[in-house]
């Protein structure tokens, strides 16, 4: 397990451990993608619940906005992290990570692995709240654990409307996603903290994945751009517009869906000059739930794609940091 010590800085050359052989282009060279952009409210019509499908089958990832979280709740968010990080490293070790929660560099696993990626994360279950081991939630700044806990309780009606509409879209009961990902289902905090790197076309913030969840939900950098995602085999870079949240969708929704919503693959990269935050509120099951297809999803035309499937924590890390996919092992 790396301690904050050990986190990437500014200053530094990359080490070898951080470098990927295969150099990517320099992020300001690639191209800006053209995301949908979904106002949530609208979701009322079954015209506005196609819309969303389209977009979400074609792209895996769009932007949402009229989304019920007000501009300064963003902008609060946003900044407690910020803060947090600019503590000094003894409070920051009070939070120290352990296992899959609290804040520090992802571990270090044995094996043939990918370079690990340059930056830190703050990792929180948020709800249900008897899941919570506040030990790793910062006590400073001293509004950040309200802050958060309003924001999950936003974000808990933004995956409900999405999911409801998307089954909405393929003629399913509007709570057949909620109801096959069991209650209660989890919501989860990543806060991702990306240092600066003198030689970003080396490194990753986050290298390149698809989430094992149902759905995520970001909140970019307000400033500095890193986010990218792969479409018809190239890269782009997805803009930050003032306000909006990034939906992307996770593996549980492919396999519940039997393969019309297709998981995104995405990536960050880091900024030469300047640090880089972002905040995903992440859904996942029930841990005691299995995931499979959706039975009004197959047919002839469309048969069973997916063998049913549990998340477990420390699978999806060793997966992520062997650039594997659990999905993967799921395809019949």
């Amino acid at each position: 397990m790396e301690s904050v010590k050990e986190i990437p800085m500014s200053s530094q050359t990359p080490p070898p451990k951080y470098i990927y052989e295969d150099h990517h282009d320099h992020p300001a060279l690639l191209p800006m993608i053209d995301l949908p952009i979904i106002d949530i409210s609208q979701l009322t019509t079954a015209e506005a619940d196609q819309n969303l499908r389209s977009a979400l089958s074609e792209y895996g990832c769009i932007m949402i906005t009229n989304h019920g979280v007000e501009s300064w709740l963003l902008e609060k968010v946003g900044m407690v992290f910020k803060q947090f990080v600019a503590l000094p490293e003894e409070e920051k070790l009070k939070c120290k990570r352990e296992a899959f929660q609290g804040f520090g560099a992802d571990p270090a696993l044995a094996g043939d692995l990918l370079p690990v990626d340059w930056s830190a994360r703050l990792v929180l279950n948020v709800l249900p709240q008897e899941f919570r081991e506040l030990k790793y939630w910062p006590e400073n700044p001293p509004e950040f654990r309200e802050v958060v806990d309003e924001y999950g309780s936003k974000m808990v009606t933004v995956h409900e409307v999405i999911l409801k509409a998307l089954a909405r879209s393929l003629n399913l009961k509007e709570t057949t996603f909620l109801d096959k990902i069991g209650e209660p289902w989890i919501l989860y905090a990543r806060f991702n903290f990306y240092p600066p790197c003198p030689m970003p076309d080396l490194v990753f913030g986050l290298k390149p994945h698809c989430d094992a969840t149902v759905l995520t939900v970001l909140l970019q950098d307000k400033e500095v751009h890193g986010l990218q995602i792969e479409k018809d085999g190239q890269w782009f870079r997805v803009p930050i517009v003032p306000g909006a949240l990034v939906i992307n969708v996770g593996e549980q929704l492919e396999i519940l869906s039997n393969g019309e919503f297709k998981s995104s693959h995405h990536r960050a990269t880091v900024d030469s000059e300047r640090q880089r935050t972002s905040m995903a509120m992440i859904c996942l099951p029930n841990p005691e739930v299995e995931v499979g297809p959706v039975e009004e999803l197959v047919s002839e035309e469309r048969p069973l794609l997916f063998r049913k499937v549990k998340y477990e924590e420390s699978l999806q890390l060793r997966y992520y940091q062997t650039g594997k996919r659990i999905i993967d092992d799921a395809r019949i």
